[in-house]
């Protein structure tokens, strides 16, 4: 396999494992996961492979085979998260984190040397970071034999991102990556990580999830990203409330009269419907009516685009025109400001809805998107 091939040929010997981690799609429940509310991902056939043997001393070399230059070396002892690697080698955080949030909660890890390969997209809303940090802390854990669960494998990798990389993400990415089960959407409880494994099955029901990666790339530690969190941190203190996810979707109206910053009734007003969501999309999935799920696919781009602020041009085109060639529903996924968008269309539909896609595009003068189905896979795992 590849990343064992490239690992032997890197270091000059053969790897202990190699250990997979998927990227994901999150079919309904945006920006609810750091509200303490409810997700509906599925986790991707695309994966990071992480081929890793131990050290005998306290070394770390990280090598990715999208970066041509030579592995990242860095000492255990002294990783840092006001020192985390920057610039071109500003990937390496993510691994690097991982082997930090394990230091940092008492776990026996040692040195190690890691290679790196992937087909998930970066930069598309399908959780290339989450995939790389599950990938490397299940690859870390066994290695040292640490037996974590996978809800704690999927905390750690997050406070890595956290602490260490400086996204202030929810938990909702890794415990995709982590937890998920073929042909199952994961209804997640991000307070209480509470699973249900919902049935997910669109080529039983004639259809088909396109994911369409407008190729614009967002950047999460920029600075958007935490302002929204804080504003909703903001207003759930000015309601007196722990979360968001404690006013219920019944009080929604009053409270958002209580509250004077028209941005933070918006901001309250999407999570709140955005739960309510996911609890009618998981209801549907459950029956097997799929094709109901649609418009409340639609109403969630609507309150990301209007309520939350984090669509863009590129996105709106795709779930505009996408609807207009016959979907059932469409939006965006992921954190926003680019990435990616859902299509749920008839399965015979799939070359006419990707043909208008694409020449939207084209007429828009934007990059030509990349256009997948997706159906959900499992979650991470040792290949050998």
């Amino acid at each position: 396999m590849a990343a064992a091939h490239a690992f032997r040929d890197l270091y000059g010997y053969e790897p202990e494992g190699v250990w997979t981690a998927p990227g994901r799609v999150n079919l309904i429940g945006e920006h609810t996961d750091y509200n303490d509310g409810f997700v509906l991902p599925f986790a991707l056939p695309q994966r990071t492979a992480v081929a890793a043997a131990r050290r005998a001393d306290r070394t770390l070399r990280l090598h990715s085979a999208d970066v041509p230059s030579g592995p990242v070396v860095l000492d255990l002892a002294g990783l840092d998260p006001a020192h985390a690697p920057h610039g071109d080698d500003g990937w390496a955080a993510y691994p690097a984190g991982v082997a930090w949030a394990l230091l940092d909660a008492g776990l026996p890890v040692g040195g190690a040397d890691l290679h790196i390969g992937s087909d998930v997209p970066t930069g598309a809303g399908l959780s290339s970071s989450a995939a790389l940090e599950v990938a490397t802390a299940l690859a870390l854990t066994e290695l040292y034999e640490m037996p974590l669960t996978r809800p704690e494998l999927a905390a750690l990798a997050r406070r890595a991102e956290n602490a260490y990389v400086g996204v202030p993400c929810g938990v909702m990415d890794q415990m995709a990556s982590a937890c998920a089960i073929e042909g199952r959407a994961l209804h997640l409880d991000t307070r209480t990580l509470e699973q249900r494994h919902l049935p997910f099955d669109c080529a039983a029901a004639g259809l088909r999830l396109l994911v369409i990666d407008t190729r614009v790339k967002h950047a999460l530690a920029d600075g958007a990203y935490a302002r929204r969190r804080s504003d909703c941190h903001q207003a759930a203190a000015a309601l007196g409330l722990t979360a968001l996810r404690d006013l219920p979707h019944t009080e929604l109206d009053k409270a958002l009269g209580r509250l004077d910053d028209p941005v933070l009734r918006r901001r309250v007003r999407h999570v709140v419907t955005e739960n309510e969501r996911v609890a009618r999309v998981g209801e549907l999935l459950r029956a097997g009516r799929l094709r109901e799920t649609g418009p409340l696919l639609t109403e969630g781009h609507v309150s990301l685009r209007d309520d939350y602020e984090v669509s863009c041009p590129e996105l709106d085109l795709a779930v505009a025109t996408a609807q207009a060639a016959g979907a059932y529903g469409s939006r965006m996924t992921g954190g926003g400001f680019g990435g990616s968008a859902l299509a749920l269309i008839d399965a015979d539909a799939e070359a006419e809805v990707t043909r208008a896609v694409r020449a939207a595009f084209r007429a828009a003068g934007h990059l030509p998107p990349h256009i997948t189905a997706a159906a959900p896979a499992a979650g991470a795992g040792r290949l050998l």
